[in-house]
């Protein structure tokens, strides 16, 4: 399978599929520990992506919610459903703007034996 990983240096910070896929699993899940178990990362290195994110962007973008009688979680902010979203909105420009280069590329490769 041929797939486009886009991953977006700032000046002092990056964001690319692992930092999308943890936010996308925090927004699903409610969980910063259930979005890492799902790819299959320590709840130490899940916490410590989304302090990098919520230190790099202007506004947080993963608040913490407070434990109750089903305990506490996570969710995205505003701006961090915002940044999820421009992040896929600039992967789907760079897919189709790849397309035919890609599309050349894979045509060059040597055959695979099946």
């Amino acid at each position: 399978m041929t797939a486009l990983k886009l991953r977006i240096l700032f000046d002092g910070a990056m964001m690319g599929p692992g930092k999308a896929a943890l936010l996308a699993g925090i927004r699903d899940t409610g969980s910063i520990a259930a979005a890492g178990r799902q790819m299959d990362m320590s709840y130490k290195r899940a916490w410590s992506l989304v302090e990098e994110m919520n230190a790099a962007f202007a506004e947080p973008l993963v608040a913490r919610v407070r434990g109750g009688q089903g305990g506490g979680g996570a969710q995205l902010t505003e701006a961090g459903a915002e940044v999820l979203a421009l992040y896929h909105e600039a992967l789907r420009r760079a897919e189709t703007a790849a397309a035919a280069p890609i599309a050349a590329l894979e045509a060059r490769l040597r055959q695979r034996q099946g």
